[in-house]
C-alpha cells in the first residue's frame, strides 16, 4: 500500500475494540502454539496488547492475564487501578486489584489452570514467575521470544501509517543534520543535534544518537562521545526513537570533507550491499536470506570478516524486536512485517560504514519507510 505521510497530522488513537481485536488474536495464537495462555508484564506487549503504560521498575506485580475462549483479566496494585481504568483498552477486559499486604500471586493463581505451559513477555520479574510457580507449582513458562516470537510481529494498515510517519521524520532530521558543522565539534555535540531535530520532527521519545568518527566509527554501537571530529574523518549517523509510540530507525555514514578512494570503496560496498538486501525482501522468503543477501555482497569484496552483527531487526511499539534478519532464522516473512535492514564494515582504528532503512513487507516485495539519500554525503 502507499502511504501518504503528513508528518503535521496526528494519527487517530487506537480504539478499545482494536485493543480487545489484539488480545482475542494474541490467546488464540498462544492456544495455537499450545499454550496454556499468556501472562503479559508492563512493557511493550502490555502497551501494545492494552494501550497501558504503567511502571516496569516496580516490585508490585501488575500482570495481563490471556487465556483463549476467556475474558482478559488485568491484575494490578490496588493504588495504580485508576490509571489503569483510564488505559484505551481498560473497556475490553476485566480488572482485579490487590493491596498491599495481600499475596497478588494468591490472587492471580484462580486465573491460571493448575497445570498448563504459559508463554510470558521477555521483561517479566524472576520475583514474579516464582510467586506464581510457588502458588502453581505444576506450571511451567516461556518467554514470548522463544515461544510466541511473531507476536507483535505484523502490523496492521494504521500501525504501518505510523511506522511510515516516523520513518520520514527521521529522514527530515537526517536532511537537516548534514547542515550543521561537524568539523572541530565533539561527536556529544551532534548527537544533541540530532535528538533535537528528531524532536522538531515529532518524536516524544529518543532512544540513541551514535555519532562514530574516525576509529570510532568501528564500533557499531559506539555511545557518542567527546571525541572532536576532524577534517577526512568518516561520521556513522545512527539515530532514532518513538513517534506517536512507534518507532524509526535510521543510518547513514558521512564524511567530513572529500573522503579518500578506499573510504568511498567501502561506502560503496556497503550501499550495494544494502540495496541487495533491500531487493529480496518479499513474501514467503526466509529472514535470513536478507541476511545472506546483504553478507554475499560484502564478502565477494573482501570485507566479510568485518561484517559483524545481524543485518536486520524488527521495529514497532520499540526499536528493537522480532524478526531478526540473521543466520538460522526460518522465519518467513509475511506482508506487514517491519524490519532495518543494516549491513556494515567496520575497519578497527580506522573507520567504520554503516547504512540502515526501515523497510516493510508488501504483497509483492518489500517497501522502505526511508527514502533519504544513500550516498556518501559530504559535511563541512
Amino acid at each position: 500500500m502507499d502511504f501518504d505521510v503528513d508528518l503535521e497530522a496526528v494519527p487517530a488513537p487506537f480504539t478499545a475494540a482494536d485493543y480487545a481485536a489484539r488480545m482475542t488474536a494474541a490467546a488464540r495464537s498462544a492456544a495455537d502454539a499450545g499454550l496454556a495462555g499468556l501472562l503479559i508484564a508492563p512493557g511493550p506487549d502490555m502497551a501494545h496488547l492494552t494501550g497501558y503504560r504503567p511502571p516496569a521498575d516496580t516490585e508490585r506485580l501488575t500482570l495481563l492475564v490471556l487465556r483463549a475462549g476467556e475474558e482478559p483479566v488485568l491484575v494490578v496494585p490496588a493504588l495504580e487501578a485508576p490509571d489503569a481504568e483510564r488505559a484505551p483498552g481498560a473497556p475490553a477486559l476485566t480488572l482485579r486489584d490487590w493491596t498491599d499486604g495481600t499475596n497478588p500471586y494468591g490472587i492471580t493463581a484462580p486465573l491460571l489452570g493448575a497445570e498448563g505451559r504459559y508463554g510470558v513477555s521477555d521483561n517479566t520479574w524472576a520475583l514474579h514467575l516464582l510467586g506464581l510457580r510457588k502458588e502453581l507449582p505444576g506450571t511451567s513458562y516461556a518467554a514470548l521470544t522463544d515461544a510466541l516470537p511473531m507476536l507483535r510481529a505484523v502490523k496492521d494498515e494504521r500501525e504501518l501509517e505510523r511506522l511510515a510517519a516516523a520513518g520520514a521524520a527521521a529522514d527530515a532530521a537526517y536532511a537537516q543534520v548534514l547542515r550543521v558543522r561537524f568539523a572541530g565539534r565533539r561527536e556529544q555535540e551532534v548527537a544533541a543535534d540530532l535528538a533535537a531535530l528528531l524532536r522538531e520532527h515529532g518524536h516524544s521519545q529518543v532512544d540513541f544518537t551514535v555519532v562514530g568518527s574516525g576509529p570510532n566509527g568501528a564500533n557499531p554501537h559506539h555511545e557518542a562521545g567527546d571525541r572532536v571530529i576532524g577534517h577526512g574523518d568518516m561520521v556513522v549517523l545512527d539515530f532514532g526513537g518513538l513517534r506517536h509510540g512507534y518507532g524509526s530507525d535510521i543510518s547513514r555514514t558521512v564524511h567530513v570533507g572529500e573522503p579518500g578512494a578506499e573510504e568511498q570503496r567501502v561506502h560503496d560496498v556497503v550501499r550495494e550491499a544494502q540495496q541487495a538486501a533491500r531487493a529480496v525482501v518479499r513474501p514467503g522468503i526466509a529472514c535470513q536470506e536478507v541476511d545472506r543477501a546483504a553478507r554475499a555482497v560484502i564478502t565477494e569484496f573482501g570485507y566479510g570478516d568485518r561484517f559483524i552483527h545481524r543485518t536486520g531487526h524488527g521495529i514497532g511499539v520499540t526499536t528493537h524486536e522480532p524478526p531478526y534478519m540473521v543466520e538460522g532464522e526460518e522465519q518467513l516473512l509475511v506482508p506487514g512485517m517491519c524490519f532495518s535492514v543494516e549491513p556494515g564494515v567496520y575497519l578497527p582504528g580506522r573507520f567504520g560504514v554503516r547504512i540502515e532503512d526501515i523497510v516493510t513487507v508488501t504483497a509483492s516485495g518489500g517497501r522502505s519507510f526511508n527514502e533519504a539519500p544513500r550516498e556518501l554525503a559530504v559535511v563541512e
